[in-house]
């Protein structure tokens, strides 16, 4: 034995001196062999019903109270695209969009259900649009909205890249496509002012769209996508672009067109003059007004009350399956035998 033990302790010593191999016992090599020691705690009945208990005393009042917040939130929202096509022309809705001569004009009415607190958000929703396509998203140059004519590369921006044998700023088809519905608002005799600043990321505006980038040769091709922009206007300062370049994940979406910093009041008529100039009716798009408060949670949404509330309905159920199985099979901790000669071997 003590031969042994000295032989292994002399040959550890000369594994150990080797130059670049760890050391046995070091954190490193333990480590690597999964010797660390770790929590491994023994889930007993009692630990297991008490965890989903707890789960279950966490996540209802969770639910319940997100779902206070989503509630207390006022949305209106009103889909305009078919409403504001005159009689005649909603079987053909093409020629509508398409023909200049046709006033576009639209008059909505919106009743306020409860009364709104400002600031108030104004939203357009698109339905059915695919902004996440592959095609669409990589048509863009990031260095051009940076840096403008300097930037040459703007291959990635096929196949609007130039128009006329010139370069076109900003190039690609979400800058192409961009929304371009105009909506004012007033209540009564007075006209809601709309605040139309700080709508983009404050990141977008100072790091992504250039301060002496301004918008050429834009919208002057055979085909006209959406709204143009101001030629002398820099693109950083074009918060209605940097919105919409933006891409959404899913082909409905809501994006910001400004804020109504007065309160209203329940009952009150919002009169909204709009002019219908995006095209969706060639894609079977939908378009929707929506105006919104907001909650210390963000805007209206049910969906992580709901689950709370489902996850914690669930844990507080399998607690209590389990506890009635534990009270009618109670399960012994361990098996007798197996431990009476655990101990006999230990003691020998």
């Amino acid at each position: 034995m003590d031969l042994d033990s000295g032989t292994s302790s002399t040959v550890g010593a000369r594994v150990q001196a080797i130059p670049g191999r760890p050391a046995q016992h070091g954190a490193l090599y333990q480590f690597k062999q999964q010797n660390l020691p770790a929590c491994k705690p023994v889930l007993t009945p009692a630990t297991v019903i008490a965890s989903f208990l707890l789960m279950g005393f966490i996540f209802i009042p969770l639910g319940l109270i997100t779902l206070r917040a989503s509630n207390s939130v006022v949305e209106i929202v009103d889909r305009y695209d078919i409403e504001c096509i005159p009689e005649e022309l909603r079987s053909n809705k093409l020629l509508y969009i398409t023909d200049d001569s046709i006033s576009k004009n639209c008059s909505r009415f919106l009743k306020v259900p409860k009364s709104m607190r400002a600031p108030i958000y104004i939203y357009y929703q698109l339905d059915n649009y695919y902004q996440n396509h592959r095609r669409y998203v990589k048509s863009r140059n990031d260095k051009q909205l940076l840096h403008g004519l300097g930037d040459n590369s703007t291959s990635s921006c096929k196949p609007l890249e130039s128009s006329g044998d010139l370069p076109i700023v900003p190039c690609g088809l979400i800058a192409w496509s961009v929304f371009n519905d105009t909506f004012k608002f007033s209540s009564g005799s007075s006209e809601l002012k709309v605040n139309r600043k700080n709508i983009a990321w404050k990141s977008d505006r100072n790091h992504k769209f250039g301060k002496d980038v301004y918008p050429f040769n834009f919208q002057n091709g055979p085909l006209i996508g959406g709204g143009k922009l101001d030629p002398n206007t820099p693109l950083s300062d074009q918060e209605d672009l940097i919105v919409w370049m933006r891409t959404a994940a899913l082909p409905s979406f809501r994006k910001l067109y400004g804020r109504i910093e007065e309160d209203l009041d329940a009952d009150d008529v919002i009169v909204v003059q709009l002019m219908n100039n995006y095209n969706a009716y060639s894609f079977g798009g939908k378009k929707k007004l929506v105006l919104s408060t907001s909650s210390w949670l963000g805007g209206k949404n049910d969906f992580f009350g709901v689950a709370s509330l489902f996850i914690g309905t669930f844990c507080m159920l399998i607690s209590i399956v389990f506890l009635l199985l534990h009270v009618k099979n109670p399960r012994p901790y361990g098996d007798a035998m197996y431990t009476s000669w655990n101990k006999k071997s230990s003691s020998s």
